[in-house]
Order: C-alpha cells, then sequence, then structure tokens
C-alpha cells in the first residue's frame, strides 16, 4: 500500500518508496532517497534536505498504517437514523472496444501535438509545458478507464516518427505499470509527465544521429548521452515541475550496477521511478522499430530486461511481465490449433494465457469469423505457440485493430 505523508509523521520503520515532494528552492538536483527509515537522525537529515512530502511503501514498512490513513470497516461507517449516508462512487467499466475508438483519435492526436511540440524545441522555441499536462491526463484518464485499449496502440510502428512516439508510448506503459503497482492516480499523473520528458532533450542534438539508417558511433553516441543535460535544461524553472519528474529525467539511463549515465550511480541510490522509467524506456526502445533497425517481439524484450539483473531491479522486471504478459495487449500470437489471434486482455495471475481474438487460419491463409477466446477455459486446451509479425501474413495491424476493436 502507497501513502503520500508530509516529513512531520514520518517516523522510524517506514519504508522511503521516493520523495513526492521538495523545498524548491534547493538549486541542485533533488533528494532521491528510498529505503527503510532506520532513526530519527535520517528524518532529521531528509528535513535538512527541504524535503516536504514522502510516499511511503507500507508492504516495505515496519510499522502500521497510520489510524487516520486507514480505510473504515463498515461498521464505522452507519451514521445517525436522520443523516443521509454517501453513496459511494462507484466507477463504471468501460470495455476494452468501448475505450479503443477515444483513445485511437487521443493517440494520434498526442502524436501529432508531440511532433509538433519537438519541431518547436529543435527550432529554439519555448516549450509548451501546458500541453505535456493535457496530454498526461488524458493518458491516465484513458488507462483508469481500461489500461488495455491505449497499451495495444504502442504495438503500431512508424521508423519515421520514433522520437515522439517514443514520449508517448513511454507514458503509457509507466501509466499502466504505476496503476498496477498501487500508485495514487496524482502520482501517476507526475509518472506520466516524466515519462513525456525524459528524452525531449534529443530536440536539442543533430536531428541526423537519429534519422541514419545504421546504429550510431561512438563518437555519436557520446552527443546523445547529453541529451540528459538538455532534457534538465529545458524544464528547470517550468511550473509544474516536480522533484519526481526531475528524477526520472536525469536517472533514467542509470543502471543497478553503476554502468549507467551520466553519474554512474548504482544500487539504492536509484528510486523506485527511475527504476520504473529505465525499465519502461529500454522496453519501448526495443521493441519499436527505428530508422537503423527493426522493432524486436516483446518477449524477447521482456527476456532481455530480466536476464539484467545487474543493471535493472529484478523484482520490478517481474511485476512488469505480470502486469503487460508475456504477450502484451495488441501482440499477434500463433495458437495450437494453427489459427492467429490478437491479444485482447492480459491475465496477471497467468502472463501465458491472455484474452484473445481469433481471426485468421495461418494454415490455409485466410481469415475467419472473428471470435473471443479465454485460454484460461477448461473448455479448450489451446495454448500460445509463438507470438507473430504482422507482415510474415501480410497483415496490417493498423487495419486489423480498427475491424475487430472498433464498435
Amino acid at each position: 500500500m502507497l501513502i503520500t505523508l508530509p516529513i512531520s509523521e514520518l517516523v522510524p520503520g517506514m519504508f522511503v518508496d521516493s520523495v513526492s515532494k521538495q523545498f524548491e528552492g534547493v538549486d541542485s538536483i533533488k533528494i532521491k532517497t528510498r529505503g527503510l527509515v532506520r532513526d530519527k537522525s535520517i528524518i532529521k537529515r531528509l528535513m535538512s534536505e527541504g524535503v516536504q512530502e514522502l510516499l511511503i511503501d507500507f508492504t516495505q514498512s515496519d510499522v502500521s498504517v497510520p489510524t487516520k490513513y486507514q480505510l473504515k470497516p463498515d461498521a464505522e461507517l452507519v451514521t445517525k437514523a436522520d443523516i443521509k449516508p454517501k453513496k459511494a462512487k462507484i466507477k463504471k467499466i468501460i470495455s476494452v472496444e468501448q475505450e479503443f475508438a477515444k483513445a485511437t483519435v487521443s493517440y494520434d492526436q498526442h502524436n501529432r501535438n508531440l511532433q509538433s511540440l519537438y519541431g518547436d524545441v529543435t527550432s529554439g522555441l519555448k516549450m509548451n509545458i501546458a500541453l505535456l499536462d493535457d496530454i498526461a491526463k488524458d493518458i491516465v484518464s484513458s488507462v483508469f478507464r481500461n489500461h488495455n485499449a491505449m497499451t495495444i496502440l504502442t504495438r503500431l510502428k512508424d521508423k519515421h516518427m520514433y522520437n515522439w512516439r517514443h514520449m508517448t508510448n513511454c507514458a503509457i506503459f509507466v501509466t499502466v505499470f504505476a496503476k498496477y503497482l498501487g500508485y495514487k492516480e496524482n502520482i501517476v499523473h507526475e509518472l506520466a509527465m516524466g515519462a513525456l520528458l525524459h528524452d525531449l532533450g534529443q530536440a536539442k542534438l543533430p536531428q541526423g544521429i537519429f534519422s541514419k539508417p545504421e546504429k550510431v558511433n561512438k563518437l555519436e553516441m557520446q552527443a546523445i548521452k547529453k541529451h540528459v543535460a538538455q532534457s534538465l535544461g529545458l524544464v528547470k524553472g517550468e511550473k509544474g515541475i516536480t522533484p519526481l519528474m526531475l528524477d526520472m529525467i536525469v536517472n533514467h539511463h542509470e543502471r543497478l550496477d553503476g554502468s549507467g549515465y551520466p553519474r554512474g550511480l548504482q544500487g539504492e541510490k536509484l528510486s523506485r521511478p527511475a527504476r520504473i522509467m529505465a525499465i519502461v524506456d529500454v522496453y519501448d526502445a526495443m521493441t519499436a522499430d527505428r530508422p537503423h533497425q527493426l522493432g524486436d517481439e516483446p518477449i524477447n524484450a521482456l527476456r532481455y530486461l530480466l536476464a539484467n539483473k545487474q543493471m535493472f531491479d529484478s523484482e520490478l522486471v517481474q511485476r512488469f511481465i505480470k502486469c503487460l504478459g508475456v504477450h502484451p495487449v495488441g501482440t499477434i500470437v500463433k495458437l495450437t490449433n494453427e489459427r492467429l489471434a490478437l491479444v485482447t486482455e492480459g491475465n496477471h495471475q497467468n502472463p501465458i494465457q491472455p484474452k484473445v481474438k481469433v481471426f485468421y487460419n495461418a494454415k490455409h491463409k485466410h481469415h475467419v469469423t472473428a471470435k473471443d477466446v479465454d485460454l484460461t477455459s477448461a473448455e479448450h486446451d489451446l495454448k500460445i505457440v509463438a507470438s507473430i509479425k504482422p507482415l510474415d501474413y501480410q497483415l496490417n495491424l493498423a487495419r486489423l485493430l480498427k475491424e475487430h476493436l472498433l464498435v
């Protein structure tokens, strides 16, 4: 359970996940403490650093949730006879098909707006923070209505639009993952903003580096590494930029073993948001089409993250896999009955058994009447054999999504 507390309520035994608010007058890079508060001296140090609010993870704390933050039992909600009880807010469940129509329009609009903003920054014009804030709010709202719709759209590829699609996709993945981890909606919005901003400094670098059809050389890589400082320079002093966002911008290329950049931080010096951003950044970069490479399949990107435990938080990687699934929504998979299916809903309990929509006979190479199938059902013994690239069967993924998900 994650709860934001003021520094005045911090006590020994609480586990600090991240600093959510710090005195803005501190000119240096904000503090990124994460770990168990063992004694009062740590609290005094945090106060001296200007920390005002912290995100506490009570699942890792040695103390219980303070009474005022605990959910009240039903008995305590009973009011006097003459007082009308408040109706509990019931969030309407939106199907993936219902949300997909709106998400499709939003996703295209966000990419166009980010392309324009990216161009403005490249030209030296002032960055529009309000636009980014609106995009973050829209992504978070969509994900909280139905987390699958926006995630499906991240499977669409365009190597000529990678830079701004990467911004959008990272914001979507971070939002979906943060919601899965239990973060409150206001914190999820901050995380989404951090994801939108994390690579924006690349717009200040020579754009030929990013459009060349072959891998960058060592000299070009040194130039690319400067995007972290450029991103920081773009947002510093802007209204609404929080320490959490700065943390994600500065540290998303750092690695647990100290092999990252720009400062070679390692271990506990890296906050949870920075670790989340590192995972999401690498995952989207590996699975997207770019000028110098075709995107890899999600399962291979997840294997890479899982295999490199020295660089990425292995617990978070495992939870990321459970969140997205081994075959994320929007992926085309081949089943044991020689049918192709579109993954439409993940399975957090068993990531290899999602819900799918069967639409194609791979043996005879023709479309079939679409049918929704839950791979956990005892009515059949269907399993996923492999993920499939749409072009292997001359399938247009964008058209396929519209045919089967737009209602």
